[in-house]
């Protein structure tokens, strides 16, 4: 009788052992919770209802692994193509596991609100050396409209109020000789938000100028925009598309990078509105430059443009947005 009295005490004492234990284990399981951090540590079978309810955390950190590794996108480095000539690269991008994992246990209730970082490319278009550019990096869904300015004052406020009716920012291009005789058109432009930089002093053809003379041409046009904007610009446009590699040497050596166009409206000639939307909504893609000038055509087709532009899931912004690396993040997924 006496030994079947110790046995009992002995299991009952190790039942309460095994349940102190549990209580412990649970508490640290909730404390790592609270604290953000995740555990891979499996709660007994005779776990607590606290401990029961923790489990879903466990299986939300490995959702939240497998959907990382199916958004992760590497980065794209930029390069040299044949044809495109100095093509920038683009960020790629991650699920940040640990700020996604405390968002989601402090609201249970909502969808998840997935916390993104960028990870940039080993090589930058700054790293090419001295190259035109034609076009943005075509896995990037953003464009751009590149708006050279020598004349047409008469459609640059109409085209500036299509561009804040669409909430869209564009570049552009100024001529010097145009600029100081248009200071208060030209604060106008940059009152509205949009992008500023240089496109020669006088519209010539850069490829035949001395090398004197051309420095002059780009120079003279950056201290205007600096003294009557108080831009210091990073982009030339030459003009009428003419350069050499002079030309982008000695644009490099003022800090500035020689772009191009991607697409060409060719509104000089005055072609139908009709025409440059279908133009523009047939060929513009990813990482397109869109060259454009202040006239009736463009004037009367920039909506349309847009609305073309966005149809294709594309992002109009300024040069420097598209050829930046910059990601365009997505949406929460949930």
């Amino acid at each position: 009788m006496r030994k079947a009295k110790r046995a009992a005490w002995v299991v009952a004492s190790l039942v309460i052992t095994l349940v102190i234990g549990q209580f412990s284990g649970v508490r640290e399981y909730v404390s790592q919770l609270r604290a953000g951090h995740s555990t891979e540590t499996s709660e007994p079978e005779a776990a607590t209802t606290m401990a029961i309810a923790a489990l879903p955390d466990n299986a939300l950190m490995q959702r939240l692994r497998s959907e990382a590794a199916r958004q992760r996108r590497e980065p794209v480095d930029a390069k040299i193509d044949r044809v495109w000539k100095a093509i920038p690269g683009y960020n790629g991008l991650e699920v940040d596991l640990d700020a996604t994992y405390r968002k989601a246990i402090a609201a249970p209730d909502r969808p998840i609100q997935y916390v993104y970082r960028q990870l940039a490319p080993k090589i930058h278009l700054n790293q090419l050396g001295n190259v035109p550019i034609y076009r943005g990096n075509p896995e990037k869904p953003m464009v751009s409209f590149m708006i050279n300015v020598a004349w047409g004052n008469e459609y640059i406020v109409p085209i500036l109020d299509t561009l804040d009716q669409e909430k869209v920012k564009a570049t552009f291009f100024f001529d010097g000789s145009w600029l100081k005789k248009n200071p208060e058109l030209a604060k106008e432009i940059q009152k509205r938000g949009h992008e500023l930089s240089n496109h020669a002093y006088s519209h010539p053809n850069m490829s035949r100028l001395s090398r004197e003379r051309a420095t002059q041409e780009i120079e003279k046009t950056q201290v205007l925009l600096q003294d009557i904007l108080g831009v210091k610009n990073r982009w030339f446009a030459p003009p009428s598309g003419d350069f050499n590699q002079e030309t982008v040497d000695l644009a490099a050596g003022l800090g500035l990078k020689t772009v191009l166009w991607t697409l060409d409206t060719v509104d000089w000639r005055h072609p139908s509105p009709e025409s440059v939307i279908a133009k523009i909504s047939s060929k513009v893609e990813s990482g397109s430059l869109i060259l454009m000038h202040p006239t009736d055509s463009s004037s009367a087709a920039l909506k349309g443009m847009i609305h073309a532009i966005r149809s294709k899931g594309l992002v109009p912004g300024t040069v420097s947005q598209t050829l930046s690396p910059d990601r365009q993040l997505p949406a929460p997924v949930e």
